[in-house]
């Protein structure tokens, strides 16, 4: 069940694009290796922060081989795979050559809003359609809806190969149900990154992670001094970066993270459509916080 390259700092990398909204592939390995100097623990490539949902199948493609070409084996590495349609799920999982990934990220289905037994049956399916890993991603605030922390325990105790959650529910008490009563070796992972440090203090396992894109090494510290319960030196860490976190999504993910990037001379703003940028508040507050920060 356990897979211990999941614990600490994972990053879900953004996906850089140029003026002409073609994906920067110089960019994107600049960032991989600013993860890497970052001493994250694993890169999740293609998730909600990478724009998925906007990238071609070539784009996707393209986006896998530049990020595989620049890791170079370094860090672990996890692939998005998911959606509301429980078959191109599979299908697109069993014409993907996952040898190079150590596991895959699948979101809750979406807008069609399933009921609990429809979640189960959901990643049953794509439990079965293979033998890799695979991360449960609960995120009620981009789906519509909540899987509950009974259905993810029944998931977790029935498919051995379903070895985690990202919870981004935001809901502690969800959060703190699943940890207690998961079987040993499933982890829980945060989706909140303002959240990071409480989790890991309830007993979860780790982030999956956006201002890590940015700050790598302040946050994937953070992380490794909460799960050795030294909560005094990782609440330095914590507070330094929430107000920065906060303004990160206080006008849309990933537009934040990449103005922050940006700022940091690592890519430039540019999102997909229907994505915009941040408005100026939110870039005049993002710029004042990381100045002083820096």
């Amino acid at each position: 069940m356990s897979n211990k390259n999941l614990r600490g700092t994972g990053v879900a990398i953004v996906t850089p694009f140029d003026k002409k909204g073609n994906v920067d592939t110089k960019s994107l390995a600049t960032i991989v290796k600013h993860l890497h100097g970052g001493k994250v623990e694993y890169i999740v490539i293609l998730g909600t922060t990478g724009e998925s949902v906007t990238l071609s199948k070539d784009e996707k493609k393209l986006v896998i081989e530049t990020v595989i070409k620049a890791n170079g084996n370094k860090l672990p590495l996890v692939l998005g795979i998911g959606g509301n349609n429980t078959q191109e799920v599979i299908d697109t999982i069993q014409h993907t050559d996952l040898k190079p990934f150590e596991a895959i990220l699948s979101v809750a289905p979406f807008y069609n809003k399933p009921n609990q037994e429809g979640y189960y049956q959901h990643y049953k399916a794509v439990s079965k359609a293979t033998k890799k890993d695979i991360i449960l991603y609960n995120v009620p605030g981009r789906t519509g809806s909540n899987v509950t922390w009974e259905t993810q325990v029944r998931i977790a105790n029935d498919f051995k190969n379903i070895v985690a959650t990202k919870e981004a529910s935001g809901n502690m008490e969800q959060i703190m149900k699943i940890i207690k009563n998961k079987p040993k070796g499933f982890m829980v992972i945060s989706g909140d990154d303002n959240l990071t440090l409480p989790i890991l203090a309830a007993g979860g396992d780790g982030v999956i992670s956006v201002v890590a894109n940015a700050f790598p090494t302040d946050f994937s510290e953070m992380v490794r001094l909460g799960l050795k319960h030294k909560f005094t030196e990782a609440q330095k860490l914590h507070y330094g970066l929430i107000d920065i976190t906060d303004q990160l999504f206080a006008d849309g993910n990933p537009g934040g993270i990449k103005y922050a990037l940006n700022l940091l001379k690592k890519c430039e703003t540019y999102v997909r459509l229907p994505l915009c940028e941040p408005n100026d508040k939110v870039k005049q507050t993002l710029a004042r916080l990381i100045k002083q920060y820096k």
